[in-house]
C-alpha cells in the first residue's frame, strides 16, 4: 500500500497532557501555513466537575506564534479517557471539525446507555465532516487521506498526511502494544486486521500515537515511531504474531483492565463533538452516571 504524496513530510508538534497521558498534535508545513489540530484535550477535574482550557491554550499560543491558519480540528475517535477541546479551539482559531463516520454507531449506542435527551441526534451532525475510508482532504498544501481502523471502537480512523499517520488508540509505542477492544462495538479480530493494514505502509512511515504509558516509568514519554519499529518490536502485534494469537491475548488481557477514570464524562461530551450537555433550567449542565448498568 502506498501513501499518497508520501514525499511530503509535514512538521508535527506534540503536546503531552500528563493527567490523561494524551497527546494533542498540530500538523503544518511551516510558519504561516494551514494546520490541523488532532485529538485536542479539554482539562477536566472529576472531583469538582470543572473544566479548564490550560492544555488547549498551549495549542492556541503555538498556532498564533507560528502564524498558522487552523483548517481542521480532527478526532481519531470518541475518546473514553479525556474530554475534547474542539469547541473551544474552534471558537478561538476557527477550522472545521472532523471524525470517522462510524461515530453514528457510537452515538446510537451511548444515547441508549446514558438515556440522553430525545433531541440528541445520532447522525453525526455535531461534527462538520464525517470521514469515510479512503476519503481525501487537504491541510494547506498538504494532501491527506483517511484509513478506517475499527476494532478499538467502530469510529476509529487514522489520518495520513504525507509520511505521517495519526493512529489514535489503534497502536501504542512498541513496548506498550495495542488498544483494548472491550468497549461497545470493539472487536479484537477487527483491530488486528486494521493494524496489519497500517503496518503494510512503507517502513519509514512515521506513526503518531494518541497516548503513551511508559511501562514502569522505565523511559521518557515518547509518542512517535515508525512502521518498521512496530513490525519489529510491538509486544502485541509484531511480525510473526498471528491473528488468532492476537485475539486470544487481547481478549484475555482486556478482562483484567479497569475502566478509564474519565470514561463516563468523556463519552457523554465527545459524542457531542466536545460540547457539554444542554444546560438545564438553572443554567447548569449535568453529566449522568449510570448505576449498575455498565
Amino acid at each position: 500500500m502506498k501513501l499518497a504524496n508520501q514525499t511530503q513530510s509535514p512538521t508535527v508538534a506534540g503536546f503531552f497532557d500528563a493527567a490523561t497521558a494524551t497527546v494533542t498534535y498540530v500538523l503544518h508545513a511551516g510558519d504561516g501555513s494551514g494546520c490541523a489540530i488532532i485529538d485536542p484535550v479539554l482539562d477536566y477535574d472529576p472531583k469538582s466537575g470543572r473544566t479548564s482550557t490550560s492544555s488547549a491554550d498551549k495549542v492556541v499560543t503555538f498556532i498564533e506564534r507560528h502564524r498558522l491558519k487552523t483548517e481542521w480540528i480532527l478526532e481519531t475517535h470518541a475518546h473514553a479517557d479525556h474530554l475534547s477541546a474542539a469547541p473551544y479551539l474552534k471558537s478561538q482559531l476557527g477550522g472545521r471539525t472532523g471524525v470517522g463516520a462510524g461515530i453514528k454507531i457510537v452515538q446510537e449506542t451511548f444515547k441508549g446507555v446514558f438515556n440522553l435527551e430525545s433531541t440528541f441526534a445520532t447522525d453525526g451532525s455535531q461534527f462538520d465532516r464525517l470521514f469515510e475510508d479512503n476519503d481525501t482532504f487537504t491541510v494547506g498544501a498538504l494532501q491527506g487521506s483517511i484509513m478506517a481502523v475499527p476494532g478499538h471502537t467502530p469510529a476509529c480512523i487514522a489520518y495520513r498526511i504525507g509520511d505521517a499517520v495519526f493512529l489514535g488508540d489503534t497502536l501504542f509505542m512498541p513496548d506498550v502494544g495495542t488498544a483494548r477492544t472491550d468497549f461497545p462495538g470493539g472487536d479484537a479480530r477487527t483491530l488486528y486486521r486494521s493494524i496489519r493494514r497500517v503496518l503494510a505502509l512503507p517502513a519509514e512511515t512515521r506513526l503518531f500515537m494518541c497516548h503513551d504509558y511508559p511501562p514502569g516509568n522505565s523511559r521518557a514519554v515518547c509518542f512517535e515511531t515508525t512502521v518498521s519499529e512496530e513490525r519489529a518490536k510491538n509486544i502485541h502485534v509484531r511480525d510473526g504474531i498471528s491473528e488468532d494469537e492476537f485475539v486470544r491475548m487481547r481478549t484475555a488481557r482486556d478482562t483484567t483492565l479497569a475502566m478509564p477514570m474519565l470514561i463516563l464524562p468523556a463519552i457523554q461530551v465527545n459524542i457531542r463533538a466536545g460540547a457539554l450537555p444542554p444546560e438545564e433550567s438553572n443554567g447548569v449542565a449535568y453529566l449522568k452516571i449510570p448505576l449498575n448498568a455498565l
